[in-house]
């Protein structure tokens, strides 16, 4: 059992050297094949993406949602070259990255209570963080993690060692709130779906679904301030990480109305996003779940 899982170790390791050591417009070839691969010849989860898309964009033509269907699955294939390219990733290969709106995150920092990212899986958004921190901006990024502990050990060690910080989902606001309270940015990735008791009803694409409320829980305790955030990735392979401006914190009559209220106008947020880079988001998830309460 040690000498297979050495083995494993071994071969990954080759494969992100291997990954990594390709020029740019291989490693965006290689992308693409695996995306190809993904969507034409595996077809995973084919229905699915198919389901999302009539469900997000009814009016575009067939051909135009197998375009989107394709690309996204070759942004998969992307994200997996960047992820073998990450274990190389250093100060010297920070002109991968382009950031823009940073001066929405710095006015946020100002009030000197934290800073809640909202964002999505859009582009690569671990590359981002591990490009971001390298910049001198490091992030606490909630993260589940894996059932095998030694891919959980390689993947969370590569990428605390470029400066990001991790916190587990699951009994986190101790966490989360000491984070904030410690003047730290803390990521959420709000676009999954999430059912009761830690989720509300929500609409995304004008159908409904479920997510998660921690954000706005954490918001409303904490008093720091939410900026959004995607990342997306250029034709020459760059990574462009995106800042909005801040989403205000609009109290209602209670604390619950108040929370499913914000939860909502952050789904919209998302939704903004994704209309801007269908071609990059993860439509192979199944977002619109029947949302029953308990």
């Amino acid at each position: 059992m040690k000498f297979v899982k050495l083995l494993a170790r071994k071969f990954i390791k080759f494969l992100f050297f291997l990954s990594s050591s390709l020029p740019m417009k291989a490693q965006l070839l290689l992308g693409k094949a695996l995306g190809v691969l993904w969507f034409d010849i595996l077809r995973i989860r084919r229905k699915t993406i198919f389901e999302n898309l009539e469900r997000a964009f009814p009016n575009k033509s067939d051909k135009e949602k197998k375009q989107i269907a394709r690309a996204s699955c070759t942004n998969l294939g992307m994200v997996y070259v960047e992820f073998m390219r990450m274990r190389f990733l250093n100060e010297n290969k920070l002109d991968q990255f382009e950031v823009f709106g940073l001066e929405h995150l710095l006015e946020a920092q100002k009030k000197e209570k934290g800073v809640c990212l909202l964002t999505l899986h859009l582009g690569n958004g671990d590359y981002a963080c591990a490009g971001f921190s390298l910049m001198g901006h490091p992030v606490v990024l909630i993260s589940k993690e894996f059932k095998v502990k030694w891919i959980n050990e390689a993947w969370f060690g590569m990428r605390s060692r470029l400066g990001t910080s991790f916190i587990k989902p699951r009994r986190s606001s101790y966490d989360i709130l000491k984070s904030l309270k410690n003047k730290k940015t803390v990521v959420f990735v709000m676009d999954q779906f999430m059912g009761p008791p830690i989720g509300v009803e929500t609409t995304f694409f004008g159908h409904p679904t479920g997510s998660a409320m921690g954000l706005a829980v954490m918001a409303q305790r904490s008093k720091a301030p939410v900026v959004p955030i995607y990342t997306c990735r250029t034709k020459e392979g760059k990574t462009q990480i995106h800042f909005s401006k801040e989403i205000p914190m609009q109290e209602k009559e209670s604390k619950e109305e108040t929370i499913a209220f914000m939860t909502q106008v952050y789904q919209d947020k998302l939704e903004e996003f994704v209309r801007k880079h269908p071609d990059q988001w993860m439509w192979v998830h199944r977002r619109w779940k029947p949302f029953i309460r308990t």
